[in-house]
């Protein structure tokens, strides 16, 4: 079955969106930040300098790599930082758990992986095998999937590491643009920004699926996709 527009997909991203804006607006209107957990931000990260910019990376590096959101980490990064800055550390850091997930999978957890995804490994490397940069950046695109589980297969699959890893930084940043931008909403014109968020996530999803219909030449990557 090829792969088309979802409702039920698109519906899960804008729900995602509308939640972060419900949490921005409970920590500044409610008082909840600490309660939340942002006091972290507010407290070691925003103000601390490069020590502060360290910090942020190492944390969201280590979330991402154990399989926790990366919107979320995005989130912060522009609340903590603002669109410009906090685009770059949360795409910094969105490569570096990438990239600490996938070298786990090639170096240490090979044995663990193959054995609980043996039929879904074969599947990624004939996806990444003719183009995998080209390939990858059109899985970061589509709304759908885990990205932990995307890397681990990767990491045990036949993929080279900078193809696999560039097209995952180039992919990653149409949602990075759009969490970011969220995250920093809640400081300026939220109602703006909260509404080209969700413009520019439709737009990124629609544009994901036409590049994976166009483009996987009768591979499948995964049944969700197809579906």
């Amino acid at each position: 079955m090829s792969a088309g527009f979802q409702p039920r997909l698109m519906l899960k991203g804008l729900v995602l969106i509308l939640s972060l804006a419900i949490f921005g607006w409970l920590l500044n209107d409610l008082g909840l930040r600490d309660l939340l957990g942002t006091g972290w931000m507010d407290n070691v990260v925003r103000g601390h300098g490069l020590s502060g910019e360290a910090l942020f990376l190492l944390v969201g590096c280590g979330a991402i790599a154990i399989g926790l959101p990366r919107q979320a980490v995005c989130f912060l990064a522009g609340y903590g930082f603002g669109l410009g800055w906090g685009v770059g550390l949360a795409s910094l850091a969105s490569l570096g758990g990438c990239l600490l997930s996938f070298f786990y999978a090639r170096w240490l957890g090979r044995d663990l992986v193959i054995h609980r995804f043996a039929e879904r490994i074969g599947k990624i490397d004939a996806f990444l095998h003719d183009n995998p940069m080209t390939m990858t950046i059109l899985i970061r695109f589509l709304p759908v999937g885990s990205n932990l589980l995307t890397n681990l297969l990767a990491g045990v699959s036949s993929v080279r590491p900078l193809p696999f890893l560039t097209g995952s930084l180039l992919g990653y940043l149409p949602q990075t643009l759009v969490f970011v931008l969220l995250g920093s909403g809640i400081q300026v014109d939220p109602l703006f920004r909260i509404s080209l968020s969700i413009g520019l996530f439709v737009l990124s999803a629609l544009l994901g699926v036409f590049l994976y219909r166009r483009f996987r030449h009768g591979h499948s990557y995964a049944a969700e996709l197809d579906e």
